[in-house]
């Protein structure tokens, strides 16, 4: 993750960086090979994993809280994320050596840059609208941290919501650090 930004930055910023973080990761992935698609597509699982939980800690309890049409919004996207988070863990059981990784990857690829670009559409204009400068740049530093405690493997049958990550996520993300540091050590 880009470790230029500052305790100022809006959040909205934040994740769309870390959309254009997905789209280039998705494009080395697609262009690698041997060892390399191995490497590459754990860094993109972390990077969702953590992403989308952050998401459903910070964003979407703020879109609703926002009038107008933030549950429609936020329930949309959570079930995209949802759709997501069970591909995610269908390609990782599938494994990278396998000769259906890369097409099941392109359509997992469709999936995900179709919901960054819904949220860009519809959540971030209702934040803005509703969330003042100040309150957006305290969701980052939020968002931030959520992310340092998120799990780091899609987990689908796991919680969708704020108050459900909060209490199951961290005994998830500390399961998910000890199984990577594992993996790790076995490469």
């Amino acid at each position: 993750m880009n470790d230029s930004r500052n305790n100022t930055q809006d959040v909205l910023d934040v994740i769309h960086e870390q959309h254009d973080e997905i789209k280039a990761l998705f494009s080395s992935l697609e262009a690698a090979s041997g060892e390399e698609v191995e490497e590459r597509f754990c860094d993109l699982r972390r990077l969702l994993a953590v992403h989308e939980t952050a998401e459903e800690e910070i964003i979407y309890p703020a879109l609703r809280s926002s009038g107008d049409d933030g549950d429609r919004i936020a329930d949309a996207r959570i079930a995209e994320e949802s759709k997501a988070k069970d591909t995610l863990s269908e390609l990782e059981q599938l494994g990278t050596d396998s000769p259906e990784f890369m097409a099941q990857l392109a359509l997992f690829r469709t999936m995900v840059l179709t919901h960054a670009e819904a949220e860009e559409r519809e959540v971030f204009p209702a934040l803005r609208t509703s969330q003042d400068a100040q309150r957006r740049a305290t969701m980052a530093t939020t968002f931030r941290v959520a992310e340092a405690a998120a799990p780091t493997h899609p987990h689908p049958h796991g919680p969708d919501s704020a108050t459900g990550n909060l209490i199951v996520g961290p005994f998830v993300a500390i399961a998910d650090r000890v199984r990577d540091a594992v993996h790790k050590a076995a490469s």
